[in-house]
């Protein structure tokens, strides 16, 4: 069992790029550690390393625990460290207008919060955090974001919504239905001795 998550509230760290892939989240020849530990220290080391006004590299948002990016984020590669380095510079969702099919699978599997709205809504909450940087609240239960006193809906895969607020992951949610699944295989074995003994008489 994990942690249900229910609500987040936190600062944003505004990223507006697209199609920030996994070596620009984590780059390869960082990919040497032997546990999950000891990735958040290079996430994004390309760009703090390009830009000394890098977002990261910024101290007022140095306690930030919510990114808000561009378009097809965690394309590229399908290394699951991406999520690690995220989840271990404190972040604890990521929002943008899409994310790559890969990258989300692995987000789900380590219970990332991936949250997905429209484009101006992640403009705007760019702009409030380069200005302000007042929190911002995503409940996961009714799929709303509140940010600048504004309400917006947004879209999460349902069953990840559900392992997410119910504090699960895909083993405990099996093990929840593990009568269901026993019955499906006695109704299976049922229903193919049915058939060899059908064929049998034929």
């Amino acid at each position: 069992m994990k942690a249900a998550i229910k609500t987040i509230t936190g600062n944003v760290i505004p990223m507006p790029l697209n199609d920030i892939d996994t070596d620009i989240i984590i780059p390869a020849q960082h990919l040497t550690q032997t546990s999950r530990a000891g990735y958040g220290q290079h996430a994004f080391a390309r760009l703090k390393k390009a830009d000394p006004e890098f977002v990261l590299n910024q101290p007022r948002f140095a306690s930030a625990t919510i990114l808000v990016t561009g378009d097809n984020f965690g394309c590229g590669s399908s290394r699951e460290h991406a999520v690690w380095a995220i989840q271990e510079l404190g972040i604890q969702a990521v929002v943008a207008p899409s994310f790559a099919d890969i990258f989300s699978n692995n987000a789900q599997k380590n219970h990332l919060p991936l949250i997905t709205v429209d484009q101006s809504v992640c403009a705007q909450m760019v702009a409030l955090a380069h200005k302000d940087n007042h929190p911002v609240t995503i409940d996961l239960l009714t799929t709303t974001l509140c940010a600048g006193g504004q309400q917006h809906p947004f879209t999460i895969n349902p069953f990840f919504q559900h392992v997410l607020t119910a504090g699960l992951d895909e083993l405990d949610y099996l093990m929840n239905h593990l009568a269901a699944i026993k019955r499906h295989h006695q109704n299976a074995d049922q229903r193919q001795c049915f058939l060899q003994l059908a064929g049998a008489l034929s």
